[in-house]
């Protein structure tokens, strides 16, 4: 039930935008297993005035932040990481130009589904892959 937030640097189509949060969410389903029908995602567009990053960094750069429960495995991890900037690719966003963070939060640390601990509910999918 990873909660995920992707910025962007500069306003895009409606398609466009569609099509990143698609790609990161598939990059999730793909590397850590998550449901297809387990979506939290938003995204968020600045002017790049407002998104202050060094000269290098272009009009794509792309932030990912992905808050979800701990227990991946670090290959998991890495294998999300290249999802995600292979599957941005793809719509041209340069591998330079991604960045992803992963906070990780214990289960219960998360209140679900009526206010229940996520440490007391079943998930209906593994974690620790």
């Amino acid at each position: 039930m990873p909660s995920t937030l992707i910025s962007i640097r500069r306003p895009r189509l409606p398609a466009e935008r569609s099509a990143i949060i698609e790609a990161v969410h598939a990059a999730m389903v793909a590397a850590i297993k998550i449901p297809e029908r387990d979506r939290t995602l938003r995204l968020q567009t600045f002017e790049a005035a407002d998104f202050n990053l060094g000269a290098d960094a272009s009009e794509n750069y792309t932030l990912v932040e992905i808050s979800l429960f701990s227990g991946r495995s670090n290959e998991a991890k890495r294998a999300l990481y290249k999802e995600i900037v292979a599957r941005l690719g793809e719509l041209g966003i340069a591998p330079t130009d991604v960045k992803v963070i992963l906070h990780e939060v214990p289960r219960e640390n998360w209140g679900l589904r009526g206010g229940q601990s996520g440490a007391d509910i079943a998930l209906g999918f593994k974690v620790d892959v």
